[in-house]
């Protein structure tokens, strides 16, 4: 197996690439770094793939005991609870400042991204002796990955600093940050379109980039780009609307029958899935599995059942009645079996123990839980009922009123929850009803705390009302206030680097 090892200088991209001469078929060394002269497929791929290596940032671990780096998303929307986790409560109680844990690890794992896949840019771009075609589609893979890491730091960070060159001294780390506008208008849109132009395979049963995740990130980030803060309107909702619906079209992707079928190991990469962090149960497990568990109540095979990452019950039972999803191992799960090492023979916990509560059930493996604690389930970034609700509420904003596709779309999504199908055609009625089945669908997969920047509103689980961001109370009884619309840049970074000024209120 191909190992890439980075040595990152800092979080900005002085890098070296060290790895296995078994690999290496050109005059080996044992190093690849940014001087090395490179010619050979093999090692253009070697490049490509370090610029994935990163993706790792949406579910590694962090922020102490119990901790991983998909939580804090989903701590931010007052959705969530995580009292056994050592920094939750900063977040659900929105009294998080720049040096807490989770938000240094996902700026330096963003930035440390970017650097790979800006060192594969360049690398492939000079080598002469690749195929067009093959060359075309290297680069298209890693300036998704670009972009995809840009994206995310923007709805994060705001105004970030522009790095898209190799840095090859301590000095040239003093960047100002650019504005949000400027980093979708010069990187992220340029980078995708690019990609676009590949001839990508429209899916990719390893997890590389494909021409569906290309399409599916593009409509999201035109359907970003439409709200705020950049707010560009009916023309960015047009694009990301013509996106989602060639991803629709294609045919490629369609709904899992079940729920369950997501959390089956042996569907990774397939059907419904268009994007996922990629996880092997011996090499990398998937270290959600044990962090959603109760808090060592002795179902699993883990010895540490974190209780990291739990919905709050005012969120499941804010479903609307009948809603397949609310449903008992479905979407959440309340009682299990008592794990044999826990509970002794004839003991009838054994059979059933109640939990006393509602707990996640999209990243229960039940081979790890039951027997070997080696979770064998990716995590998915995106997945077709994502892009059949970013279709139905881009479209109708794009042509002023839902179209057939559009209903379509959004029924799609709740006839699998058995749902009686949405009927309204007033745009406003219809937005609010994607966004709603956004919230029920697409809960604590990272989507939710995004889709309230965008949108600035939050669902109300106690009055069903649409509140505005700004002033909405959580159920935390905390109140979100402009400050809570951007993350505090890691205050290492500004220790690090002068040029960059910190987000107002931290």
């Amino acid at each position: 197996m191909k190992r890439y090892i980075t040595c990152l200088l800092s979080a900005w991209g002085l890098l070296s690439l060290s790895s296995c001469d078994d690999f290496l078929t050109e005059k080996p060394t044992g190093q690849l770094t940014t001087s090395s002269n490179v010619s050979s497929p093999e090692i253009a791929r070697a490049f490509v793939d370090g610029a994935y290596s990163n993706i790792t940032t949406w579910n590694n671990g962090g922020g102490g005991w119990g901790g991983n780096n998909a939580s804090v998303l989903e701590f931010m929307t007052g959705k969530a609870d995580g009292n056994s986790q050592t920094e939750a409560f900063k977040f659900y109680n929105l009294e998080y400042d720049a040096r807490a844990f989770y938000i240094d690890n996902w700026w330096s794992g963003l930035y440390s991204g970017i650097a790979r896949a800006n060192l594969a840019i360049q690398k492939i771009g000079e080598i002469a002796t690749l195929p067009a075609a093959t060359k075309t589609n290297m680069i298209a893979e890693a300036k998704f990955m670009r972009a995809l890491y840009y994206f995310q730091l923007v709805r994060m960070y705001g105004d970030v600093p522009k790095i898209t060159t190799l840095i090859s001294d301590l000095g040239a780390v003093q960047t100002p940050r650019s504005p949000v506008k400027e980093i979708y208008d010069s990187i992220i849109i340029p980078d995708l379109l690019e990609a676009e132009k590949s001839t990508l395979p429209w899916r990719d049963l390893a997890g590389r980039a494909s021409m569906g995740a290309v399409k599916t990130l593009l409509a999201d980030v035109y359907l970003t780009y439409a709200g705020f803060p950049v707010r560009a309107g009916a023309t960015a909702y047009a694009e990301s609307a013509k996106r989602s619906k060639e991803v629709i079209d294609n045919g490629t992707y369609s709904l899992f029958p079940e729920y369950t079928d997501m959390i089956n190991p042996a569907n990774r990469n397939q059907k419904e899935f268009i994007l996922q962090v990629q996880h092997e149960k011996d090499i990398r497990n998937n270290g959600m599995t044990p962090v959603t568990l109760p808090t060592l109540r002795g179902i699993a095979a883990y010895s540490d059942e974190y209780g990291g990452l739990t919905p709050r019950k005012e969120f499941v039972e804010s479903y609307e009645k009948g809603d397949k999803r609310a449903q008992e191992k479905q979407f959440f799960y309340t009682f299990y079996k008592g794990h044999p090492s826990d509970y002794p023979l004839n003991d009838p916990r054994r059979e059933r123990l109640d939990l006393g509560g509602y707990y996640i059930y999209k990243y229960f493996d039940k081979t790890a839980i039951d027997t070997d604690a080696k979770a064998n389930i990716n995590y998915t970034i995106y997945r077709y009922a994502d892009v059949l609700l970013m279709y139905a509420e881009a479209a109708n904003r794009a042509e002023g009123k839902p179209n057939a596709q559009a209903l379509k779309a959004l029924n799609d999504v709740r006839a699998r929850a058995a749902l009686a199908p949405v009927t309204a055609t007033a745009v406003d009625d219809f937005e609010k009803a994607v966004w709603a089945e956004r919230y029920f669908e697409l809960c604590f997969e990272g989507r939710m705390w995004f889709d309230m920047i965008r949108t600035r509103k939050v669902r109300n689980d106690l009055t069903k009302a649409w509140d505005d961001f700004v002033g909405h109370k959580t159920v935390y009884n905390k109140t979100f206030t402009a400050k809570n619309l951007l993350l505090p840049i890691p205050k290492r970074e500004i220790d690090n680097n002068r040029e960059l000024k910190q987000n107002e209120g931290f």
